[in-house]
């Protein structure tokens, strides 16, 4: 029985092979955005709040490029354990495509309406001076991030590619080199050290821009001149288009994950919206939350990633037997991982808010929200597991069913009742919502275990 659970010594080291490296860049990377939301955070409330709702607008934009890459990066994964590289080459074609279209897209919603989505957050018990002050450092924030659109969406098609044929540790270099760029042009231009002008949110909204156009450059000119260990570099710009057949393929295999991304993160974003009615010190509050769950769940979706990589591996291949044994013993991993890292997580509530330049309120509060998501961290690193498993397959319509319908039909509805219609803290509240993710996390199990996943979709390709 624990044989079919437990891998031997080269399953884990395997394993680890490809999940470090992108630990190790997702961990430093969220660091730092952790230290760069603290900056931001001491500065003061006002400036926090302004820029995490800024940033719940940005994330659904980042979630949309996630999900449009993600329908390519199934054939990508399956055409390089094919060992077909002009398959993977014309999966990153797509991924271009895909990108400019959202990024135009994105660009153009919140340069339009950027300022009301930001004003939806500030409804909540406070004085009418604080909303306009958050707004305008909202604001500020939001106009110089829109240009970083398209460095973002870039590197990610270069970096993920690279992911899918194996290589993590280029995508991890630079993401390195970026995040001390960012921390260190923060504290130039947040503070103004250096002789420089302290710009505030301005500062740090600059500096992720630097940073982003740094990450692409190495990611960019590293692959082009090693193309001898990069095929799919190759040729790649000889032509844009892709075989007809190809494009329909991946477009109907990805457009639900396109829509999966894009509405789970856009119910992220209303769920903090439904939060925010009480009062503005709560989206203070679930802002110091996000920044410590993000460091704490890096292994956790680094683990996750790596399910999808190695069984889209074995799917591409055709071992359906070690595709099945992967992912069984992968999510038992990703399960008994995340109990550990709750522990640590919970420990942190004591002392981590007390960081911030924040009200009592809003410190209390952060603080029961960490214990809070600390209690449900193995069900929700179930649920990140199953739903790579999920994808591997190009399952899709079923992880857009099991996610973004999920958390529309169920998570979002409680909130909004709960904040609205009740006098239930908003402590309660959050616990209701956060634990939702015990009843995904059994679908997800049963999901996986009747292997409604497993499909190959590239031998007739």
């Amino acid at each position: 029985m624990l044989k079919k659970y437990i891998g031997n010594k080269q399953f884990y080291k395997a394993a680890l092979a490809i999940a470090l490296p992108i630990m190790l860049q997702n961990g430093i990377t969220n660091f730092v955005s952790m230290l760069d939301n603290i900056m931001i955070g001491r500065v003061g409330q006002m400036q926090m709040t302004g820029v995490a709702v800024a940033n719940q607008l940005m994330f659904v934009f980042n979630l949309a490029i996630f999900g449009a890459l993600s329908g390519a990066g199934i054939f990508g994964a399956q055409f390089h354990g094919k060992g077909d590289t002009e398959g993977v080459r014309n999966s990153f074609r797509f991924k271009l495509m895909i990108s400019a279209f959202l990024v135009a897209v994105g660009t153009l919603v919140l340069a339009v309406w950027g300022k009301d989505l930001i004003g939806l957050y500030l409804c909540g018990d406070g004085t009418v001076e604080d909303a306009e002050a958050t707004l305008k450092y909202g604001l500020e924030y939001l106009t110089i991030m829109v240009m970083t659109f398209l460095p973002f969406a870039l590197c990610q098609s270069y970096a993920s590619t690279l992911r899918e044929t194996g290589e993590t540790v280029l995508p991890m270099t630079a993401g390195i080199v970026a995040v001390f760029v960012n921390l260190f042009f923060n504290w130039v231009l947040i503070y103004g050290n250096l002789g420089l002008p302290a710009l505030g949110v301005r500062g740090a909204a600059i500096a992720t821009a630097i940073s982003r156009t740094v990450e692409l450059s190495i990611v960019v000119i590293s692959t082009h001149v090693r193309q001898a260990k990069f095929e799919f570099a190759r040729g790649l710009y000889k032509k844009i288009f892709i075989p007809v057949s190809l494009f329909r393929s991946i477009l109907l295999r990805g457009l639900p994950l396109l829509l999966n991304e894009t509405l789970w993160s856009a119910g992220m974003a209303t769920l903090a919206q439904c939060y925010s009615v009480r009062s503005l010190d709560i989206m203070s509050a679930v802002n110091i939350t996000n920044t410590l769950f993000n460091v704490f769940n890096v292994g956790i979706f680094a683990l996750s990633t790596t399910v999808g990589i190695i069984v889209g591996h074995a799917l591409g291949a055709g071992d359906v037997e070690k595709a099945k044994d992967t992912a069984r013993k992968m999510i038992a991993l990703v399960f008994v991982i995340a109990i550990g890292v709750g522990v640590v997580y919970a420990a942190c509530s004591t002392f981590f808010p007390n960081i911030y330049n924040a009200t009592d309120s809003a410190k209390s509060t952060a603080s029961s929200f960490i214990i809070v998501g600390a209690i449900f961290m193995p069900m929700s690193s179930l649920c990140h597991a199953c739903y790579y498993t999920l994808r591997a397959g190009g399952k899709t319509f079923v992880t857009f069913l099991f996610d973004s319908v999920f958390v529309w039909t169920l998570a979002v509805p409680t909130a909004y009742v709960l904040a609205h219609f009740t006098a239930l803290p908003i402590v309660v509240v959050y616990a209701a919502v956060v634990g939702l993710d015990a009843i995904k996390a059994v679908i997800g199990v049963i999901l996986v275990k009747r292997g409604v996943w497993i499909h190959n979709i590239v031998n007739k390709e």
